[in-house]
C-alpha cells in the first residue's frame, strides 16, 4: 500500500500538530500552570516518555511524567518553561511513524534561567481516534554532545 501525497501530506500535519500540542502542555509562564492534562489526549495509553541526558534513562508513563513536573511547580523549584520544535525529520510507513525534531527550551529553575537545545526521538501511531504518540525520547545537548548540522537544514 503506498500513500498518496495529499494523504502524506495530511498525516504529516496531524505529527506537526501532535508536536505542538505536546510542547504547549508542558509549557506555561509565570504565575501560570501548564495544561499536563492534554498530554493523556496526546499518548495512547501506557506511552512512554524517556529522558535520556544522564547516566541512567528516566522512563515514565504519562502520570509519571506529570507528577515530578507539577510538583516542581507547586513547590515553586519550577516557575516558567517553554519547549518548542525547531525542525523536524518525519518518515511514515502504513499506521506507523517517527520524527526526529530538534527543540529549544528555557525556563527557570530554582531562581536561576536555563536555555537548551536537544533532539527528541518520537515514534507514532495510527489509532481509531486519530494518530497518537507511543514513546518519546530525548537528549539535550551538552559539552560534546551537539546538534548535528544536518538538522540545520
Amino acid at each position: 500500500m503506498t500513500i498518496d501525497a495529499e494523504t502524506s501530506a495530511r498525516v504529516r500535519a496531524e505529527l506537526t500538530a501532535l508536536m505542538a500540542d505536546f510542547c504547549r502542555a508542558v509549557s506555561f509562564r509565570p504565575g501560570e500552570l501548564p495544561p499536563y492534562e492534554r498530554l493523556h489526549g496526546i499518548f495512547v495509553l501506557g506511552g512512554k516518555l524517556i529522558r535520556n541526558n544522564g547516566e541512567e534513562p528516566e522512563i515514565c508513563t504519562v502520570a509519571g511524567f506529570i507528577e515530578p513536573r507539577q510538583h516542581m511547580i507547586a513547590s515553586g523549584e519550577l516557575t516558567f518553561f517553554e519547549q518548542a520544535e525547531s525542525g523536524h525529520l518525519t518518515e511514515v510507513y502504513g499506521n506507523v511513524a517517527h520524527r526526529f525534531s530538534t527543540y529549544h527550551k528555557r525556563g527557570r529553575m530554582d531562581g536561576v534561567d536555563f536555555v537548551t537545545r536537544g533532539i527528541i526521538s518520537t515514534q507514532f501511531v495510527n489509532t481509531p481516534q486519530g494518530w497518537r504518540m507511543s514513546s518519546m525520547a530525548w537528549d539535550d545537548e551538552r559539552p560534546g554532545l551537539s546538534i548535528p548540522d544536518s538538522y540545520s537544514r
